[in-house]
């Protein structure tokens, strides 16, 4: 299942959320590619996407979660990649 979650999360004058996938990065990968989602926005196990794009992503047919579901998902299914904490962004 696709999974976008409700973050606005500020960065580059803009606002983003998250996009993953609890099944496979093949499919969230698949998902995004009709709608020319750079990779650069892939970020380990979930893309990052202008929350101006949610609504039609939704329409599509991602799933709308809050921000701690989709990690509990992405752990559930074992895809939660964690970046090492010097790696973290500041």
């Amino acid at each position: 299942m696709i999974l976008i979650d409700d973050a606005a999360v500020p960065a580059h004058d803009r606002l983003w959320c998250h996009l993953a996938s609890d099944t496979s990065f093949d499919e969230l990968h698949a998902f995004v590619e009709p709608f020319g989602i750079p990779a650069r926005g892939f970020d380990g196990d979930h893309y990052d996407v202008p929350v101006e794009r949610r609504d039609e992503l939704v329409a599509a047919g991602a799933e709308s979660v809050t921000s701690r579901e989709l990690v509990a998902r992405l752990n559930e299914a074992g895809l939660r990649r964690r970046r090492p904490r010097s790696a973290k962004r500041r």
